[in-house]
């Protein structure tokens, strides 16, 4: 069962002069340890694959908030949607705070929630799209 669904499109260069402009206190702000050290390491000083990154992960933040009914309001804050990467390279969110509170609130009882997003960017665009799904919670019974 679909929960919500969510897509965010932001400007690479709006964020690019946010950096410029704010930097350290920018992404000290919005985004998480784990996020801010994989996309330095991806950039490598590279202004604009950093701000991309950047773009990336604040497009998740936005769509999985809209996933999850709310927004960026309501005691759901930037930094509790962390995007972080599985081994093999996937996108993942991990929910904390306010948001975590919202997906156990919105998940029918008897069943759990699973997060799926995708990111990508083309030229000044950075594009997020998440599905909040639920399903029965297994038993591990077979009949």
């Amino acid at each position: 069962m679909i929960l919500g669904i969510g897509t965010d499109l932001a400007d690479i260069e709006r964020v690019a002069g946010t950096l410029e402009k704010h930097g350290a206190r920018f992404i000290k702000r919005c985004f998480g340890a784990e996020e801010s050290q994989k996309v330095e390491k991806l950039a490598e000083g590279a202004v604009h694959l950093r701000a991309a990154g950047y773009a990336k992960r604040w497009a998740a933040k936005e769509a999985c908030a809209k996933a999850l009914g709310l927004g960026i309001r309501n005691d759901i804050y930037l930094k509790d949607i962390v995007v972080v990467n599985s081994p093999d390279g996937q996108p993942q969110l991990i929910l904390s705070g306010g948001a975590k509170d919202r997906l156990t609130a919105i998940t029918p009882q008897g069943m759990t929630s699973n997060i799926y997003v995708t990111l990508t960017d083309e030229a000044s665009m950075a594009l997020a799209f998440v599905v909040i799904s639920a399903d029965a919670v297994s038993t591990g019974a077979q009949k």
